[in-house]
């Protein structure tokens, strides 16, 4: 939109000449005629003048709109923005089980963990502490299997020393 302003004469010169007129007084219907031409373009100013006026608050309240929209979605990504730091912030905070976990410690992991496991944990940090907590799961289960075997054992040597004991009472 061209806001430039175009503007037609100067309505000094129509109101200097409504006055020459005035002052002169000739009887004559050439100076009636000419007054209410000059009154016509003289409304046509007031006319063009509000016009422009009209135009110009139009295309001011336009960048108005636009310039309050601007600053609405400003406002709207920082408030978003806002949230997802608080939510980055409470995630960080969050205490998981996995930190209250005795783990072997990385130099161990890397000694005592099978092949597939090690090269699992290369992608990332993260990779690397799922492959511990992998490599932490399978061992507590080996212990727990070998543990039930020597509960077995434990329990099989009892009811044989049991057997034995009461064996050599009767003897």
């Amino acid at each position: 939109m061209d806001l430039s302003p175009t503007f037609p004469p100067a309505p000094e010169l129509v109101v200097d000449r409504l006055r020459d007129l005035v002052s002169s007084r000739d009887a004559n219907d050439n100076v009636h005629i000419h007054a209410t031409a000059l009154f016509a373009r003289l409304k046509a100013l007031n006319r063009s003048a509000n016009a422009a006026t009209r135009a110009h608050k139009q295309a001011t309240a336009d960048a108005r709109h636009d310039m309050d929209q601007t600053y609405l979605s400003l406002q709207n990504l920082q408030y978003e923005k806002r949230h997802l730091e608080r939510e980055i912030e409470k995630c960080r905070q969050f205490a998981s089980i996995y930190q209250d976990i005795p783990l072997y410690t990385v130099d161990e992991f890397h000694e005592r963990a099978p092949e597939t496991l090690l090269q699992e944990s290369t992608a990332s940090d993260h990779a690397l502490m799922l492959a511990r907590l992998n490599f932490e799961l399978q061992e507590r289960q080996r212990l727990d299997q070998k543990l039930k075997q020597l509960t077995q054992a434990k329990e099989e040597l009892l009811r044989q020393s049991k057997e034995k004991s009461t064996f050599c009472r009767q003897c």
